[in-house]
Formats: C-alpha cells, structure tokens, sequence
C-alpha cells in the first residue's frame, strides 16, 4: 500500500505531470477518479488562459493553477490529486501557495532541488511533500536541510531515471543519462536502505522513467519501491489535456524519432525529433520572444543564443509540429492508439 503523509490512493500509480498543460486538469482528475495519484504540471498553465494579455503572466498562473486544482477534485471528489511543480520556476512560491490555497493534496517538486518548499507550505500541514531525485545524494541534501532547517521529513521521494524519463531529466550533464549509476536498479534499492536505515517513519520511495505495463510495475517495485510514476502512457488517452496533435505526434513516432538535447535550462531533455529539433541540433537556432522570464537560470534569457522553451513548449501543446518542442519519454513510440485512462487502470491493475 502506497501512503503519501495523510493520504492513501487505490493503486501506487502516480501520473507524472507533464507541462506546458500536457497533464491538466482533465487528466489529473481522470487518473484521481481511476484510483491514482493525478498530477498537474504548474508550469505555463497560464499560457491559454482567457485572462492572460502577455503583460500578467504570473498573475494568471495563480489563478489558472487555483481553477485546476478546483476543477480536477470536481472530476474526482474522492481521489488523491497533485501538483508537480519546478522548483526553477521564477514565479516555483506563488504556484505552490495557490495550489494549497485550493486543496491540493500532494506537490512533488523537481527540476532544482526543493530546498524551501516546507517554508513555503507551512500553512497547509495537510499538504504532503515529496521531492523529485535522481540520486541518493540528492535525497540526502533535501532531506538535511528540510529536518535542520524546518524540522520536516518528505512525505515521499520520487526516483526518475534519466535514461527512460520524459522532458528534463533531472541530470545536470549528457553523460549522466546512459550512466548506470543513475538508474532505478541501482538508485531505489540504495535510498530505501539508506531510508530505513536514518529513519524510524516510513518515507516511500517511488520509481519513474520508462514505466509502460505492469511488468515494469513489478520489476520496480522488487527494487524496494512503494509506487511507480507513469507519464507517457497516459498522453494518448480521450481525457489528457494535449491537443490531437501532440497525441497524434505519439502515435507516429519510431523509437529512432526520440532524441536527447541539451535544452536552454541547461540540462538534458528528452523530444521527438521534430523540424523545429532537428533545425536546433543542426546549429539553426530561431526563437519567439521569451514568454515571461518564467525560470529562474534560462541561456535563451540570459544570452539569447538558444530559444524561448516556453514558447516552444506551448506549440507543443497546441499541435503545431513545425514549431513545437514535443517532449516524450523513452517509450513514446509504443502508443499506437487513443486509450482511456480507465482502460489503462485495468490493464495495469487486473
């Protein structure tokens, strides 16, 4: 059974949050409905918003992440629902705080080590907190500085392998992704012993990157995890809140289409190859303005030598592949079909 501070899901299935709005409101709820943990990603909710003018960005994040959360418990009254949210998001206090304002039940929080987050949920002692890592060391940096500094232990702890994980991976350098030193095998069995053996709580520990079937479910959890985190296989579903396009850009896909690059946040990523990638890998670099300064360390910012990921991001998200940075997990190419969340619960439950 896979407990999260006060809260308990039907099945130790997380769906990661994939932004800009790939995993919305929709998706969370269906997921929370289906029995799992839904998860919405905070980042660029703001970007569709009919309130947002390019002059109020942050602004409408607040709002837009508050009106998510409503809407997902509505789609799930009794399911357990998530944020995930980039502690290198410039606006990381204020997407975190209306999330809670709204009753969200857990934050996972990567993409920077989470440093603040119980500082910045101190209000909301129901919320529960669980940190995104790729490394034992990692873990343990969190965990000092939250038991030193705040007296608070995570919730649980998030695993996610480079090698198989979606978007950003969580590794600061390229090697670091093929490096087996970072992978679930040899990465969960190490911080559930280092757990058990600093800590008389259980903290769960809950594996992600290049789960698809219940064979990788089980393969994970004989690793010591309590729970799984699946992203890709819930982007072709009826209810992920992506457009046609995106989904349709799974479908198509061959394994050859997925590749590594390094994106303007300065750490890898993992998309499909589209023009928009390949005119970028080859040294043709062309960008829509920045959209808000929305993180906190940006080459596109501070040089303009890359491009605006949020923009591109944003394409993505809207279909339009000529211009869009997709990004996938290692497994994208084995969607073949539109599913149901439902449908894939039962596929990965029975």
């Amino acid at each position: 059974m896979l407990k999260i501070g006060g809260h308990t899901p039907k099945y130790p299935i997380i769906q990661g949050g994939m932004g800009v709005k790939v995993s919305g409101a929709r998706l969370a709820g269906a997921v929370a409905a289906s029995g799992g943990v839904g998860t919405i990603a905070s980042v660029g909710l703001a970007c569709d918003h009919p309130l947002y003018d390019e002059s109020n960005y942050f602004d409408i994040n607040e709002i837009a992440m508050s009106e998510a959360v409503e809407m997902a418990r509505k789609l799930a009254p009794d399911g357990v629902i998530a944020i995930n949210c980039m502690a290198a998001l410039t606006d990381y206090d204020r997407q975190v705080r209306s999330a809670c304002l709204a009753g969200v039940d857990i934050i996972f929080s990567g993409a920077g080590l989470p440093m603040k987050l119980p500082e910045y949920t101190r209000d909301f002692p129901d919320v529960a907190l669980a940190p995104i890592v790729s490394s034992v060391r990692a873990a343990d940096l969190v965990i000092r500085k939250w038991k030193k500094q705040y007296d608070r232990l995570p919730d649980a702890i998030v695993v996610e392998t480079p090698l198989y994980a979606g978007g950003h991976l969580g590794a600061t350098r390229m090697e670091h992704v093929t490096d087996a030193a970072f992978s679930l095998e040899h990465v969960i069995p190490e911080l559930v012993k280092y757990l058990a053996d600093h800590f008389d709580v259980d903290i769960p520990v809950i594996g992600g990157g290049g789960i698809w079937d219940r064979a990788d479910m089980d393969r994970v959890f004989a690793m010591g995890a309590k729970g799984v985190q699946m992203g890709t296989r819930f982007v072709c579903t009826m209810e992920c809140d992506a457009s046609d396009r995106f989904k349709q850009a799974y479908i198509d896909a061959k394994e050859a289409d997925i590749e590594v690059i390094m994106s303007p946040v300065g750490i890898p990523g993992r998309a499909l190859k589209t023009p928009f990638v390949e005119k970028y890998i080859s040294g043709e670099v062309s960008s829509k303005p920045c959209m808000a300064a929305c993180l906190s360390h940006c080459k596109y910012l501070e040089s303009g030598d890359t491009f605006c990921i949020a923009q591109a991001l944003v394409d993505a998200y809207l279909g339009n592949w000529e211009t869009g940075l997709f990004f996938v997990g290692s497994n994208a190419w084995r969607c073949s079909k539109i599913d149901t969340v439902a449908g894939i619960f039962e596929e990965l439950t029975k």
